[in-house]
């Protein structure tokens, strides 16, 4: 740990300090008149016993967090009655006398909401963990901030966040109601009220005010400013930084700020915000759509090496527009995780936010694999459940597979006379193109096809991609050596870091890289020896080659700090794909019965398309005009 020092400079700064702090507290003294009101309230709380709220064992309030608000709200009834501009101006100026909070909790969130601002300064989920063992806090010592920047009719400019509410704790039925009021008098008053469901992540919401509206100059633009930092709870930061954004819906749209960079956007008729770190996610919900909304975001992982408590810093400004000189918005705020079947329920499309593809892959995900993932992780353990689902996709596209392997054989019996046309037509291009093309045709193959199945697999292989990174379930479960198949397993821990592999070593990904090295040597080797050779092919057969040794050296290196999952799932595909490769190349393909069928074909007489018949006239056309330039030469 660096070694922190204190020069001179720091000391003047801090004597300063102290000595502004001492001529605040002179200048905000009470008056004797304060004091004696103060005295007089503190004397009658004393002989009248305080309301009792119906509480259940889920609410706490401190004695000192309810002896504070009684003091700024009678300070604040005062000095309302002095003066009614003044008031908020004066709570602003009494905001240090009162840092208490109100706790409420259900089974799923324990909330702390600060008398001073009003907000939620502290949101612990209960039921999870981060890597370290440690409760997960999405809001804790002051990464978040909350205000309404507003103007007074005599044009002071306050922010709620400076200034003190008053709490009252309530029950509706199950729910619990948390009235934090910032008051002129007591029938004049901002108040942010919240609604905790039993058993929810979603708290109701609403900012509503009465009695102000010759108080709050409406001329002037309003603003909720909501911002937020990140905390890391992964055990890869870059990894879980990758996964950390902003992200909104808006006109039935889904958008997202920029992955690894500094970004911000203006967007209009905003659904719903939502700051998601990786796998747990705050979001502001309003019950109609914002109007207009200004994001930000800000990348605060500069360097990879060293630890951060942070990943991103979001933020969110959203007018607000009076209703009759009033505050009346009603929306909702989501703490919890970032778990499909979790954000479905609130049919509010916030399922959207997580990123499993767009178009065709997101389909593929939510409607083939997230369904196919949770039945077979109910009934097997989750390492299992991957395989067994790795299995079954394997098996379905197995058919492409055959098709590909049955290309690359028929090229392979067609090279020797593919060899030959080289030969005997190597002077002109042209011809030896239109014949090559002619024996493609009359034997049904084309080299081609073998990339066809390749393209046909590329949208499930891109979806499995998007799809185990952002699978909530596998979160903290284990298999085997992996003690987390959400994050990147470890056998082994460097001295060093290594740039773009890191300062540890990954098994899983090891064993897919060597997986592929074999089943690329089984399909790209075989499609170079059966590929003939023609003028310009050896530089792609070297190509080829090339990406034999380069692939699994990139899935090595790339996947080291990947979910161990998404490896895993890799080298069980592979090793499946080479077994099936095998079977059909011993027990399915006859190369003599292929070589036959091929001879049939050429026998036949070949009806050419319309597409084909234009190729040819145009090759021959092309041939004519080169001949006829020789002879001009």
């Amino acid at each position: 740990m660096e070694e922190r020092k204190i020069d001179i400079n720091s000391i003047i700064g801090f004597v300063l300090i102290f000595l502004i702090l001492i001529w605040m507290l002179y200048q905000n003294s009470p008056t004797p008149e304060e004091v004696e009101a103060q005295e007089k309230a503190k004397q009658e709380q004393i002989d009248q016993e305080p309301e009792k709220v119906n509480q259940t064992d889920t609410i706490t309030t401190t004695p000192q967090d309810y002896n504070a608000a009684v003091e700024v709200s009678d300070s604040l009834k005062l000095i309302g009655l002095q003066n009614q501009l003044g008031a908020f101006a004066y709570s602003a100026s009494r905001a240090s006398s009162s840092d208490g909070f109100t706790e409420i909790e259900n089974e799923q969130l324990q909330l702390k909401v600060s008398n001073k601002g009003g907000f939620i300064t502290e949101v612990k989920l209960k039921e999870f963990i981060d890597h370290d063992s440690v409760p997960i806090f999405l809001v804790r010592d002051q990464n978040v901030d909350f205000n309404i920047n507003f103007a007074t009719t005599d044009n002071r400019i306050l922010n709620t966040k400076d200034l003190i509410f008053e709490p009252h704790l309530s029950n509706s039925g199950d729910n619990q109601i948390l009235s934090m009021r910032l008051k002129v008098s007591e029938d004049r008053y901002l108040e942010y009220r919240y609604e905790l469901r039993p058993d929810d992540y979603l708290i109701g919401f609403a900012i509503r005010s009465q009695g102000l509206s010759n108080v709050v100059n409406s001329s002037r633009d309003i603003n909720l400013d909501w911002q937020m930092q990140g905390f890391r709870h992964a055990k890869s930061i870059s990894y879980e930084n990758r996964y950390t954004r902003l992200t909104y819906r808006y006109d039935g749209r889904i958008d997202k700020l920029s992955q690894m960079s500094d970004d911000d956007e203006i967007e209009n008729n905003v659904e719903w915000i939502s700051f998601r770190q990786h796998f747990f996610s705050s979001i502001l919900v309003p019950d109609q759509a914002f109007s207009s909304v200004e994001m930000k975001s800000f990348d605060l992982v500069q360097d990879e090496d060293v630890d951060s408590l942070f990943t991103k810093r979001f933020e969110a400004k959203v007018p607000l527009v009076l209703n009759g000189g009033e505050f009346n918005s009603n929306m909702n705020i989501y703490y919890g995780p970032t778990d499909h079947r979790v954000l479905k329920q609130y049919e509010k499309n916030l399922e959207e936010s997580i990123p499993f593809g767009w178009g065709i892959f997101g389909w593929i995900n939510k409607s083939i694999f997230i369904p196919l993932f949770s039945f077979l992780s109910s009934v097997f353990p989750y390492g299992i459940a991957i395989i067994i689902m790795t299995i079954v996709v394997r098996i379905v596209l197995s058919p492409v597979l055959y098709k590909s392997y049955l290309s690359q054989a028929k090229m392979r019996i067609l090279k020797p006379e593919i060899t030959e046309l080289n030969e005997k037509h190597k002077d002109n291009p042209m011809k030896r193109q239109q014949e090559t093309m002619a024996l493609y045709s009359k034997a049904g193959a084309s080299p081609l096809s073998g990339c066809l199945p390749a393209v046909l697999q590329l949208p499930v292989f891109y979806a499995l991609f998007m799809f185990f990174p952002t699978a909530f379930d596998l979160r903290q479960k284990s298999f085997l050596w992996a003690e987390d198949l959400s994050s990147y397993d470890t056998i082994a821990e460097l001295p060093f870091r290594i740039p773009f592999y890191g300062d540890h070593v990954s098994l899983f990904p090891i064993l897919a890289a060597i997986a592929i090295f074999f089943y690329m040597k089984m399909t790209t080797g075989q499609q170079v020896t059966a590929q003939p050779a023609q003028e310009g092919m050896p530089d792609m057969q070297k190509m080829m080659k090339v990406m034999i040794y380069f692939s699994p050296l990139l899935m090595l290196v790339f996947f080291n700090n990947y979910a161990s999952g998404l490896s895993l799932y890799y080298f069980v595909s592979n090793l499946i794909t080479i077994g099936i490769m095998i079977v059909i190349k011993q027990y399915i393909l006859d190369e003599d019965k292929i070589h036959a069928t091929i001879q049939e074909k050429k026998k036949r007489p070949k009806k050419e398309n319309r597409f084909q018949r234009k190729m040819k006239e145009m090759m021959e056309q092309a041939e004519q005009q080169k001949q006829q330039q020789k002879r001009k030469k």
